[in-house]
């Protein structure tokens, strides 16, 4: 398939040229707020009022999520509606300067969070993409809606399950998801069959009630205190137990085959001292990722009946709370088709020199000589889809229908959805068997000549992209049936599957994420207020 390059097609590519300076200064403003999961005010805050500037109608808080937003942009009136998103979450512990070499960012904790993917530049592919479009729109009196998603905790896998959950999607025509990459095999192509799969996470909340009516007490005598009686175990051993527990039988899980891992984190140890006094609650959040809802459900079932004995171990009370739960992606092939002919019409990335030179200093740095490519040639060539398709599937079972996990799958579900790879610039290994430390990453995202030609080449194929469903009613309809027969009839079909969490699912905001708020001591991790339970 070949795309045209239409008028209005000329007209979007041109506004990215126009605009690319703009753009560039917008993504370094994201990159230095560098904000965690649920926690994105400040970034979202910059989304909303640079929206709101461009003419968009725009819901702050969207589904109840303080850090999402919903932007709407109409021009006529009986056109489609098409699709993108920004992201911006950072990742804890990812805390890097844009210099050649290792040094976390000046006045936050060394293991603040800071971009990997990174998903500022994934923001401002998506916002290129859409203001794109709309200035073709203008230009050419284009009839179409333009929806515009601030999807905060992609890390988490949160937002898209609770914007699904609350029917954010189900009036959208197509729907257009990019993320940078830097896999050799997957980089500048679109997924062509085998998408991400599930994602779930739990929070377990053990409590101590009344820890000092444990069956062994026995009675304070005379001059005893506190001291001298034993109490219950309570929740910091619950807690440790649960730990320990999940470790001694992810064994048993499932069988070691579908590329499916388990990870936890420890989100409160009973925020108390060390004193006689035993904590009196504990959290632990559990994630998991795996192909099929069939293989999430076995590790959940082992997961709750951990916490069931474990609780009843140390006289606790357990409570388990979904922070989320994806569905496995689902492809269409039709508009994977359509959005990779203009990927060949727009073409690949192509680095600056400024940031080759920038990723030979970290090779030199490592103490290694620096090749003249720093970076894959790859990540600046374009891969048929069914090429990364073929080397993909050589490397998982046949049975497997999904890989890895990211919560645009939840999209999928709700209308024809492509799913777009652009390479972002990474550095070579310096020598064999040597990998790159994971701060070079983080560094490049802070480099304008290693980001820009990414974000802005996703969104000159967000906006021809889209701009060809809007003006070929042909292409999208093909989109459309390709949906309707995967899904069994659409949205509630037969073969549909519906929002894991339920209808309009809360948002799990109320757990103490990592988090920096201003104190007059600079900024300071904090455990946020629990909500008030009705």
């Amino acid at each position: 398939m070949t795309a045209e390059l239409t008028p209005a097609k000329r007209t979007a590519l041109a506004w990215v040229e126009a605009n690319a300076e703009r753009l560039s200064r917008d993504h370094m403003e994201i990159w230095h707020l560098h904000e965690p999961s649920w926690r994105e005010y400040k970034s979202a805050a910059w989304y909303v009022e640079r929206l709101r500037a461009e003419g968009f109608e725009v819901e702050p808080g969207s589904a109840g999520m303080p850090t999402a937003l919903c932007a709407t942009w109409e021009n006529g009136s009986g056109g489609p509606t098409i699709c993108c998103y920004a992201e911006y979450d950072a990742v804890v512990g990812s805390s890097q300067e844009a210099v050649p070499y290792r040094k976390p960012r000046e006045g936050v904790h060394p293991y603040a969070a800071g971009h990997t993917d990174p998903h500022s530049a994934l923001g401002l592919g998506g916002l290129t993409g859409a203001l794109a479009m709309q200035a073709a729109m203008k230009e050419h009196s284009i009839a179409g809606r333009i929806k515009f998603f601030g999807e905060p905790a992609e890390k988490m896998c949160g937002s898209k399950p609770i914007h699904a959950s609350h029917g954010y999607y189900d009036d959208i025509d197509a729907l257009i998801s990019f993320h940078p990459t830097s896999l050799p095999d997957l980089s500048n192509t679109v997924i062509w069959e085998t998408h991400c799969g599930c994602y779930w996470s739990k929070v377990y909340t053990f409590e101590s009630v009344d820890p000092e009516t444990w069956g062994s007490a026995g009675e304070r005598k005379g001059s005893q205190n506190s001291h001298a009686i034993a109490r219950a175990p309570a929740a910091l051993d619950a807690m440790c137990l649960m730990y320990t527990t999940a470790k001694y039988t992810k064994e048993n899980m499932l069988p070691h085959r579908g590329s499916w891992t388990l990870n936890e984190a420890i989100l409160n140890g009973g925020f108390a001292t060390a004193d006689n006094l035993p904590p009196r609650f504990s959290q632990i959040q559990y994630a998991w990722r795996c192909p099929s809802i069939e293989m999430a459900e076995a590790i959940e079932r082992v997961l709750d009946n951990n916490a069931e004995h474990v609780a009843g171990l140390t006289q606790c009370q357990v409570k388990s709370e979904w922070v989320t739960k994806t569905r496995p992606g689902m492809a269409n092939n039709a508009l994977a088709e359509i959005t990779y002919a203009n990927f060949e019409l727009v073409g690949p990335p192509k680095f600056t020199e400024e940031a080759k030179e920038f990723g030979r200093e970290i090779i030199r740095n490592l103490g290694y000589e620096a090749p003249e490519e720093p970076f894959p040639e790859i990540l600046e060539q374009l891969v048929d889809p069914k090429e990364g398709e073929a080397i993909l599937r050589s490397q998982i079972p046949s049975w497997q229908k999904n890989y890895t996990s990211d919560d645009y799958t939840d999209m999928t579900w709700h209308t024809p959805t492509v799913r777009l790879y652009v390479g972002r610039a990474a550095l070579k290994n310096p020598a064999p068997g040597v990998k790159v430390p994971h701060w070079c990453h983080c560094a490049l995202g802070g480099v304008p000549g290693a980001m820009d030609p990414m974000f802005l080449t996703a969104g000159r194929v967000i906006a021809t992209t889209g701009l060809e469903l809007m003006e070929s009613p042909e292409a999208l309809a093909r989109c459309k049936a390709e949906f309707d027969e995967r899904t069994g009839g659409g949205i509630g079909g037969d073969k549909w599957v519906p929002p894991l969490l339920g209808k309009n699912a809360p948002a799990p905001i109320h757990f103490p994420w990592p988090e920096y708020v201003e104190t007059v001591r600079g900024p300071e991790w904090v455990m946020p207020t629990p909500p008030v339970q009705d």
